[in-house]
């Protein structure tokens, strides 16, 4: 009896994301020993520091959806809007891209957000984030492409603009809407204003610097660097050219092993292959460790404030509806 195509479709995408992992593993395991020594040499000051860093890039990318959500008529209370974001977004963690935007959109429910707005939303804050990340990236594109220096500009001057202008609201409410009527969707109830469009852009943007400056401090603590102007680009854009190509990427659950081998690519070219390689397994494992620590801190936050309660009726308050609720308006 034949597979039904969705589930075939979603064996071969877990198929290609083991073999993505075995190669990378396998590439580690190729120079484990160089590897562990650099790791050895990684301060505690470092990890403390590259953690909460970790911990603020997904803060500052909540306040944004939170800003967008909003804007289309669903204001909430920082407490919810950290509950919902930070736990449906573990969903990202399993092959494909829309696990994490079913599970805001069915959490949304409790607080009344209807799923089609949740999903659009989610849906946005997706594409945000990869522009507002190739932006970031875009210096670090000729270390991708292995092209000399006097390349940086030609990059910036063809690239740079066009990103910009994706960004612009008038052209991201337009792009939105090409992207609903391809997808068969209903058109948002109005466009999204420039204020809240700039403001999640800045917003995320702030995240991506907070995520590749975890990488430079890292890659600072291991040493080796060639030059510190050539090791920031490489931490700092590059880390977010690497994960925001690796979020293109639907078949690898939140673009593991692609993101890796891209930023070893770019870090090989500031620092030894090795020291590159020990940075990029420690950003990834304390980039999970920070998704991890605040989808629990909101999660315990929003149920110690009954928020996200989905029977108020046991000895807690209703939560409050956070279209009409005054507190929760920014």
């Amino acid at each position: 009896m034949a597979l039904p195509r969705a589930r075939l479709l979603g064996l071969m995408r877990l198929g290609i994301a083991l073999v993505i992992l075995a190669a990378v593993a396998w590439a580690v395991a190729r120079n484990w020993t160089a590897v562990s020594a650099d790791l050895g040499k990684v301060s505690g000051w470092a990890l403390v520091v590259a953690l909460l860093l970790a911990v603020v890039g997904p803060i500052l990318t909540m306040l944004g959806w939170r800003v967008l959500m909003t804007d289309l008529g669903s204001p909430m209370h920082v407490a919810p809007a950290g509950g919902i974001f930070f736990i449906g977004q573990l969903g990202k963690y399993l092959p494909g891209s829309v696990w994490s935007v079913l599970a805001q959109a069915e959490m949304g429910t409790k607080l009344h957000i209807p799923r089609r707005r949740s999903a659009v939303v989610g849906l946005i804050s997706i594409g945000l984030g990869v522009l507002t990340g190739l932006l970031v990236g875009v210096a670090a594109l000729p270390l991708l492409l292995g092209t000399s220096g006097s390349g940086h500009v030609g990059w910036l001057v063809l690239a740079l603009p066009l990103l910009v202008v994706a960004c612009w609201p008038r052209v991201l409410n337009r792009l939105i809407a090409l992207g609903l009527r391809l997808l068969r969707r209903e058109p948002l109830e109005h466009e999204l204003s420039g204020r809240a469009v700039l403001t999640s852009v800045v917003l995320f943007v702030g995240a991506w610097l907070c995520f590749g400056v975890h990488v430079w401090v890292l890659a600072t603590s291991i040493g080796g660097a060639t030059g510190p102007a050539s090791l920031a680009l490489a931490s700092v854009a590059g880390y977010a050219l690497a994960a925001s190509l690796g979020m293109l990427a639907v078949i690898a659950p939140a673009g593991v092993g692609i993101r890796e081998a891209l930023l070893v690519l770019m870090l090989g070219q500031a620092m030894p292959t090795s020291a590159a390689t020990a940075v990029v397994l420690l950003s990834r494992f304390i980039i999970t460790a920070g998704d991890v620590l605040v989808a629990g801190g909101g999660w315990l936050y929003a149920r110690s404030h009954h928020l996200l309660s989905a029977h108020p009726g046991h000895g807690a308050p209703a939560a409050p509806d956070p279209v009409t609720h005054e507190e929760g308006r920014p």
